[in-house]
């Protein structure tokens, strides 16, 4: 048996999310399902870095699974792309030691997200999330820079969370403008639930002049006393890099 560590990619548009869930397509369900075929019609289970939600993509996901058959890293790459639907792409396989863990051994993740500021484009509906209105970008900036650090992000995160610690360390966040796109990019050492689309929900609020820069600070440790926790849509997001 060799452990193989899949790097691939994925269009999520068409996808109920990563995580498997009967009856629903998704990314875990259709890659196994390959990995099934290959692997002499044994259940093999992928285990990724992390899971992605429904609609939200991945230009490096990262997972590894057991082969029991006697393959190549670049047969398995192959057999896995000619099983596999045209918007699921492995970038690579490589063989990894039998104790690896995809999931507990990442050491850091970048997640980007698009936002459209100009015209509502049909085309990018579900690659950039269509705000289609203008934003106070100097003051999404300056209140970006709050994120960095190491904080307890349960305040910026999904009210369900099932992870044991909400103590986190962001890097980087940074917002970068290109036309009328804001690309955020956030780089940590782990997210929980909804925490990027929380964050550039809560930016969003304060680009509109709704929550003030200040305010980052107080959302954070949680003695910000009015409403303001908005998940921004899931098209604009993408799992961008895991390094281990």
């Amino acid at each position: 048996m060799k452990r193989f560590l899949i790097n691939f990619s994925y269009d999520g548009s068409g996808y109920k999310g990563f995580q498997k869930q009967n009856g629903l397509s998704t990314i875990q369900e259709n890659m196994e399902k390959a990995l099934k075929f290959i692997n002499n019609g044994r259940d093999t289970k992928l285990v990724a870095s992390g899971r992605t939600d429904a609609f939200v993509h991945a230009n490096n996901q990262m997972a590894h699974a057991d082969i029991d058959v006697n393959i190549t890293e670049e047969k398995l790459k192959r057999a896995l792309n000619s099983l596999l639907p045209d918007d699921i792409y492995v970038k690579n396989t490589k063989v990894v030691s039998d104790d690896f863990h995809a999931r507990f051994m990442v050491k850091r993740k970048e997640y980007v997200y698009i936002l459209n500021m100009g015209e509502y484009d049909p085309i990018k509906r579900n690659y950039e999330y269509q705000y289609c209105k203008k934003l106070n970008i100097e003051k999404m900036k300056e209140a970006i820079k709050y994120i960095e650090g190491t904080h307890d992000f349960q305040n910026l995160s999904s009210n369900e969370i099932k992870e044991k610690s909400t103590i986190k360390t962001i890097y980087s966040a940074k917002i970068k403008k290109e036309k009328d796109k804001l690309i955020f990019t956030f780089c940590g050492n782990g997210f929980l639930r909804y925490m990027v689309r929380v964050m550039v929900g809560v930016l969003i609020e304060v680009g509109k002049d709704k929550i003030d820069v200040d305010d980052i600070p107080l959302i954070i440790d949680g003695t910000y006393n009015k409403n303001y926790k908005k998940v921004a849509n899931p098209e604009g997001l993408y799992l961008n890099n895991v390094e281990y």
